[in-house]
């Protein structure tokens, strides 16, 4: 019952969790702390919780606000365990005031893969919306079109399926 930007997240995350743990293993700290950065703050905080906002404020449908918040929950709280070995004070401290099932994020279960489900077939349906998104951005910024100013914008694509899974 996944949205199509929830599935999204789950395989960057998937992605991330896979490429942290082999750095770290090879002792690559700074590529594993640039990994780390760019999803939280590129696909995470970027696109995710700005796509998840319309959902959690949704009064009429709390099951869909709920699972938003879960993955929201989940992902966040495994970004942190990630990034605990770069930041372990800043990371137990918000850890501790999120949802969770252990007394420390030091002897909580480290993230793995292979537990994280990933959706290729999602991930470049939602790649096609926000490649989409950002063309239009950019083509309002050339037309010097107001970002408070609603603008009709019709798309002709092959790809209708991942736009009215994404809407």
């Amino acid at each position: 019952e996944l949205d199509l930007e929830d599935k999204w997240i789950l395989s960057k995350y998937n992605t991330l969790v896979r490429e942290v743990t082999e750095n770290i293993d090879k002792y690559e700290l700074g590529i594993a702390a640039d990994k780390l950065y760019s999803f939280i703050w590129d696909n995470f905080c970027d696109w995710y919780i700005e796509l998840c906002k319309t959902r959690l404020m949704n009064q009429e449908n709390a099951e869909a606000s709920q699972r938003a918040q879960k993955v929201l929950g989940y992902v966040l709280s495994g970004t942190l365990q990630l990034l605990h070995p770069f930041m372990p004070f800043i990371t137990e401290e918000i850890y501790q005031s999120l949802p969770h099932d252990c007394e420390s994020i030091m002897i909580s279960e480290y993230p793995d893969a292979a537990s994280i489900p990933a959706f290729a077939k999602e991930s470049e349906d939602m790649a096609r919306v926000l490649d989409a998104i950002r063309a239009i951005r950019t083509r309002r910024a050339e037309m010097n079109v107001a970002p408070s100013r609603k603008a009709k914008v019709y798309i002709a694509t092959k790809y209708d399926a991942c736009f009215t899974a994404a809407a």
